[in-house]
């Protein structure tokens, strides 16, 4: 029988204002404390000069940063620790700011949660712009992606494998890792016109321009034209409705060659939906920003692949820390 967590008002508490926390590096990522830092120590005055900022709010800030121990301070000077210099100083090639600031903007919709329980929709208030929530999204999945990509591409046999269909792909993060580590592996990234800039200069950064190109449409509605001996779907269930699951993974089987390699990643429940929590919570996410979307139990998506005729499916090795992984199959 599974155990349950023992809970006291204290924790619930904590859990309750958990907010603040997140809320906090929120805005000292928005203002950008991290990058001002870089390798220097500076008083919450200096800080505060910098940024146009009021010095009671800045000192405030920068002494809940401390508390949580992603700031430093000697001597009434504050510096970045040696996490917040590599994942939050916008100078370091592993920063995870774009992700935190999508975060940062989805807090309006969580907010109304209890309302989109009640209707069943998304929410509409939102306090930014389209086109910021835009770059922080495309920006954040990129990060995200390079922290893992590199590690599934070793670990999936593309080998024999010729033309790869990056599905939903974005800044073709994983296109590029497969083509890396594949050297006769050409791909396609399939997504959206507005996206198309964004990932032919991330191809452009890896000089793979000649190998990887771009397919402009809604999958939802346009065909995918090309054939494809192994397709990559990442994140791409959870943004739709079952029967759409459906549909989609009908129209890649139908892009495919015989024998063809389907690949769905996604943060996938277990068979009872109650667990593990991100994927539990993820669920809430799309309920708050998507008119379908929800995560799915692994029993769910290998009975859509099974409906589709995908055969041999299984599940690999690899599992991100926010418990997504990989599942696969053969058409």
């Amino acid at each position: 029988m599974e155990s349950l967590q023992e809970w006291n008002v204290g924790e619930l508490l904590d859990t309750s204002s958990s907010y603040w926390k997140s809320c906090t590096i929120h805005a000292g990522v928005k203002l950008e404390l991290f990058t001002q830092l870089n390798n220097s120590k500076f008083s919450a005055v200096e800080i505060a000069q910098k940024i146009n900022g009021d010095e009671r709010g800045v000192c405030s800030l920068l002494n809940a940063l401390k508390a949580m121990e992603l700031l430093q301070k000697e001597n009434d000077r504050f510096s970045n620790t040696a996490f917040s210099k590599k994942y939050l100083d916008k100078n370091s090639e592993d920063y995870q700011g774009h992700i935190i600031m999508h975060h940062h903007h989805l807090v309006d919709g969580w907010a109304q949660l209890d309302h989109a329980v009640l209707t069943g929709h998304p929410v509409e208030t939102r306090s930014y712009g389209e086109e910021k929530e835009r770059e922080s999204f495309q920006l954040g999945m990129f990060n995200l992606a390079m922290a893992i990509a590199p590690k599934l591409a070793e670990q999936v046999d593309l080998e024999g494998k010729k033309r790869l269909l990056d599905l939903g792909g974005g800044p073709g993060t994983h296109a590029i890792h497969f083509c890396m580590a594949n050297p006769e592996l050409t791909a396609t990234i399939y997504d959206r016109p507005t996206t198309r800039d964004f990932a032919m200069q991330t191809v452009k950064q890896f000089g793979l321009e000649d190998r990887i190109d771009f397919a402009a449409g809604d999958f939802n509605i346009d065909l995918i034209e090309g054939t494809y001996d192994v397709a990559w779907l990442s994140h791409i269930l959870h943004s739709n409705g079952p029967e759409e699951c459906e549909k989609l993974i009908e129209k890649t089987k139908a892009a495919m060659e015989p024998g063809g390699l389907i690949m769905i990643h996604d943060f996938f429940l277990n068979d009872t939906n109650d667990g593990p929590l991100f994927p539990a919570l993820f669920s809430l996410n799309m309920l708050l920003n998507n008119e379908l979307g929800r995560s799915y139990s692994e029993r769910e998506a290998f009975e859509m692949l099974g409906k589709a005729g995908i055969k041999a499916i299984h599940r690999l090795p690899f599992q991100s820390a926010n418990d997504s992984y990989v599942l696969c199959g053969t058409v």
